[in-house]
């Protein structure tokens, strides 16, 4: 009985235990149940809205569309910079497990640079883990076939195309064009918030020149996609899309014919030529010599090459028209001549005594003519025409270097010209203030003597010198110089003008004070006996201009120097000429900077005559001989009866050494 009622009682407890633990399990089911179900309200109802996105932020991605960059052309429809199709290796941080491996292994594909990959990590730590960054750009076939085998062991890594820039004139407008290149970190770091977001997908940026002062025109806005994308980030479909907005297309003033003649003419001499119509500020011509590829920088200059290009002796990266500051000279002996009128200090008619030497009263230094003997009684034309120093000397010295810097700084001399370029300097414009800014020396009569002839403290730029023969040219109506001309939304559309008035009124206030000063630059080149002698023979305008020859180094005596072989003066002096044509109603504006030449008529004188004979034939205008398709005229095509005096202008030897002045005298001590 015993053994009985205790099976009766383990049956019993077994039984409670089981509904004990089936009681416990079913209430852990209900319990998980419940917290499924507050887990579902949680993520159904009450954030239903923020996980939707999550869910999407997964398998949709935006991606930037980068905008197409606008075009540059010149005033005639020459294209000067292009967008063509490329293809680049881009990579996609977040879906790259070990970034040192797969670039490891990548190189062993494709060729990876240690400056594309150091310009990729830079570029990395700037990016979210999800855009995509540029690592090589512009692959080539090989390239892209390579990698096309070998994709899946990348993922992440895709080969994307793209708009590049190319620039079919290659060095001919490097300097006024400029370039773009890959966006770095200092480029990303000095943009704000909202600037850096029109940036998304553009791998380039202007650098220099028109690329860059006009970034914001031709850079446009980018636009938007968004794609849906696999497991391993691949996009399967395209789900929206908002599509980029154009950079604006650019014409400058340039006329490439215009800046080809210049080039050619300066064959590659250092220096400048530029060429402005005066009547409204317009930059027919802007050569800045030696240049440079600019296609070399898009994608990435080599060492190799960057080392060869900073290193080069001529120094092709300088833009010697809008930063190289050379002395004047004898250029700007007319527009002291205009101010020595407007002051009321000279007549036309008044005239000077040269002797050969010019000494300040009460003072035993003396100044030379650089004519032996001097240009005997001189007026204010017949001091233009033969660059008398001694003339120019004494209106210095009687205007005073304040009224003189005064005047000078009303043609743009000593302050930027508001050309549409970044990097120009002002140079200097001799003045009192000027000098007490370097020196505890007060300023010296002889200074202001020197002054009155384009040395001494004088540094001027090209352009600057090109923008005072402007103004001059254009009655005194000073235009800032620019490039732009016109803008367009996109090649289907119509060009828009851009308006650039007068930055001021005209600064001559009698009609005849041009009309003298005019006259004697006239007489430079028409009359037979100027400094500019000969340089207009066969053209069918009147041309005005004026030579300039401005020393390198200072005499150490005051002995003339005789020494008359052209490469020795050649490495002493700058050479340069200014002219406008036609005379009486000038259309264009020519300034020649050369580093080193031995006198400016001879040397820089026919490069501008060649860049006007070009105009000529732009322009339609009547020549004694017709000039072939295509042909540069030059005064080699001037009739045969004239052949004879036109060859000593392109090209003549200089007189033997000893003798009493070259075939040309510009007036300056040689």
């Amino acid at each position: 009985m015993s053994r009985r009622r205790a099976s009766i009682k383990e049956v019993r407890g077994e039984v409670a235990l089981f509904r004990r633990r089936a009681m416990a399990g079913f209430a852990l089911i209900l319990l998980g149940l419940a917290a499924v179900c507050v887990r579902y309200v949680y993520l159904q109802v009450l954030h239903h809205d923020e996980f939707v996105v999550r869910s999407d932020q997964n398998r949709v991605k935006p991606r930037a569309i980068p905008p197409a960059r606008g075009l540059i052309y010149d005033r005639n429809g020459v294209l000067l910079a292009d967008n063509v199709p490329a293809f680049r290796l881009e990579v996609t941080p977040e879906q790259v497990a070990n970034m040192d491996d797969m670039l490891s292994k990548l190189g062993a594909v494709v060729p990876l640079s240690d400056e594309d990959i150091a310009t990729f990590r830079k570029q990395v730590k700037q990016s979210r883990r999800f855009e995509g960054v540029p690592l090589k750009l512009k692959l080539t076939e090989d390239e892209i076939g390579r990698f096309a085998v070998n994709r899946w062991r990348f993922p992440g890594v895709d080969v994307v195309p793209y708009l590049t820039r190319r620039y079919p004139m290659g060095a001919q407008l490097a300097h006024v064009i400029g370039y773009v290149s890959r966006i770095d970190v200092d480029d990303l770091e000095g943009m704000d918030e909202e600037e850096e977001a029109t940036y998304k997908g553009t791998t380039h940026i202007g650098r220099i020149g028109i690329e860059r002062y006009y970034e914001k025109l031709l850079h446009g806005a980018p636009g938007y996609e968004l794609v849906e994308v696999n497991a391993d980030g691949r996009t399967q479909a395209v789900l929206d899309t908002t599509p980029p907005t154009p950079g604006k297309n650019i014409y400058l003033s340039i006329d490439v014919r215009l800046q080809k003649a210049a080039e050619e003419a300066m064959n590659g001499r250092a220096g400048a030529a530029i060429a402005i119509d005066p009547r409204n500020g317009q930059v027919l011509a802007f050569a800045s010599e030696p240049s440079f590829d600019p296609n070399l920088f898009v994608n990435g200059i080599s060492s190799t090459d960057y080392k060869a290009l900073t290193t080069a002796p001529d120094k092709p990266l300088y833009n010697r028209a809008l930063r190289g500051v050379y002395p004047p000279g004898s250029t700007v002996k007319p527009f002291l001549a205009l101010g020595g009128l407007a002051m009321g200090i000279r007549r036309p008619s008044d005239t000077v005594l040269s002797t050969g030497e010019f000494c300040i009263p009460g003072q035993s230094r003396c100044y030379r003519d650089d004519k032996r003997g001097g240009d005997g009684t001189v007026n204010m034309i017949g001091a233009i025409e033969k660059s008398t120093n001694t003339y120019f000397y004494k209106l210095a010295l009687d205007m005073g270097i304040d009224r003189l810097s005064a005047w000078m700084g009303k043609l743009g001399f000593g302050k930027k010209t508001g050309i549409d370029l970044i990097g120009e300097v002002e140079g200097v414009l001799p003045s009192r203030e000027w000098k007490a800014s370097r020196s505890k020396a007060g300023w010296y009569p002889g200074e202001t003597i020197i002054s009155g002839i384009g040395q001494g403290y004088w540094a001027v730029t090209p352009i600057q010198l090109a923008h005072a023969v402007a103004t001059f040219a254009g009655r005194g109506v000073p235009y800032a110089p620019h490039l732009l001309l016109d803008t367009q939304d996109g090649v289907d559309s119509a060009r828009v003008p851009q308006s650039f008035p007068p930055s001021g009124p005209s600064i001559i206030r009698k009609a005849a004070d041009w009309d003298a000063v005019n006259q004697g630059m006239e007489a430079v080149i028409n009359s037979g006996k100027g400094t500019g002698k000969k340089l207009g023979i066969g053209f069918p305008f009147l041309i005005a201009g004026k030579s300039g020859t401005a020393e390198r180094f200072s005499r150490k005596t005051d002995a003339y120097d005789t020494n008359k072989n052209k490469a020795y003066l050649a490495s002493r002096h700058r050479a340069l000429f200014i002219a406008y044509t036609p005379a009486d109603d000038p259309k264009i504006a020519v300034t020649v900077v050369l580093e080193a030449g031995a006198w400016g008529a001879e040397d820089s004188g026919p490069i501008a005559r060649k860049i006007l004979d070009q105009w000529v034939v732009d322009e339609g205008g009547q020549r004694p001989v017709d000039p072939a398709p295509g042909q540069i005229v030059t005064a080699d095509t001037v009739p045969e009866a004239e052949a004879a005096e036109a060859s000593s202008v392109q090209g003549a030897e200089p007189a033997a050494a000893g003798t009493a002045e070259p075939p040309y005298d510009d007036g300056e001590d040689q």
